[in-house]
């Protein structure tokens, strides 16, 4: 009979758990919410739990700026010491040059940075149009001379390939020239995510998924499901409204949603938009738990 720890490894393989469990060629991999986790072949190593900035974000601001710069740097210097390296900004958000002063010091080469450029017409001052313009305006605000993954942010229709073709040509060229690592999308719609799984330009993918389907493109075992079948085309998955856009008030929910996204198995990391430093101190904790129980 097999022992205990080779029986998990063999289940972990079973079911699929990269990221999990172990890795290719049955390494077994450390059980940790700061872990850090392959996305897809993008060659990016980010911590399984990672910090968002776009709470209520709108217009170049969101609550973490309106927190003030102080207690921002604050927040990411504290996601830091608990060991989290992965840190998820946006133009919408207006958050790049708060990123920028909060991590001054820190090696780049230690954190994973995650931006997204916002197409639409609404949302901010002037519609940005050139997605080599973006990036490049993005390297000077965050003060790096290049940025992990760079995302399309919110696509919401089946024929976002075709209608955003030119920034993604665009995007591709700044891959090539190893401004940036890696590109997607950020997906609002199920029919998004379905064209983004049938594509090969999606590097990565920002997709909303949770226990309760609450702000989801879908039911939580159709999005699962979907998920889990991008991780098999080998892109990258990132998990974000975990806890429901902030609406997921009691203890007892955001742990059901962190348990059923461990142990769905569809993404490889995720991102939460902590405004506290306790906030960070508590999901840490609750990751920590469930992890074990795999």
């Amino acid at each position: 009979m097999m022992d205990r720890r080779n029986f998990l490894i063999s289940v972990a393989a079973f079911l699929g758990g990269r990221a999990f469990g172990v890795i290719e060629g049955g390494e077994e991999k450390l059980k940790s919410p700061t872990q850090l986790v392959s996305l897809g072949k993008t060659g990016i190593k980010a911590t399984l739990v990672g910090i968002g900035t776009g709470m209520r974000g709108w217009m170049r601001q969101s609550n973490h700026t309106r927190m003030g710069k102080e207690a921002f740097i604050r927040l990411i210097r504290h996601a830091y010491d608990r060991g989290i390296r992965f840190f998820d900004v946006a133009d919408l958000y207006g958050t790049h040059t708060f990123l920028r002063d909060a991590i001054k010091g820190i090696p780049r080469e230690d954190i994973v940075i995650q931006s997204k450029i916002w197409f639409r017409k609404e949302g901010l001052p002037e519609q940005v149009t050139d997605a080599m313009e973006a990036v490049e305006r993005f390297r000077r605000e965050l003060g790096t001379d290049y940025i992990d993954i760079v995302l399309l942010h919110c696509t919401t229709d089946g024929g976002w390939l075709d209608q955003l073709k030119r920034m993604r040509e665009q995007l591709s060229e700044a891959k090539e020239k190893g401004i940036i690592k890696a590109h997607g999308t950020s997906s609002h719609s199920i029919d998004a995510l379905k064209a983004s799984l049938a594509s090969d330009w999606v590097d990565v993918q920002l997709a909303r998924i949770n226990h309760a389907g609450s702000h989801m493109d879908g039911k939580p075992d159709e999005v699962a499901e979907l998920l889990r079948k991008m991780r098999s085309a080998n892109k990258g998955v990132i998990g974000m409204k975990i806890f429901g856009e902030g609406t997921f008030r009691a203890k007892e929910q955001r742990w059901a949603s962190l348990h059923f996204v461990l142990t769905q198995r569809c993404v490889d990391t995720f991102i939460i938009g902590f405004e506290r430093p306790s906030e960070i101190d508590e999901t840490i904790k609750m990751v920590e738990e469930i992890l074990v129980s795999l």
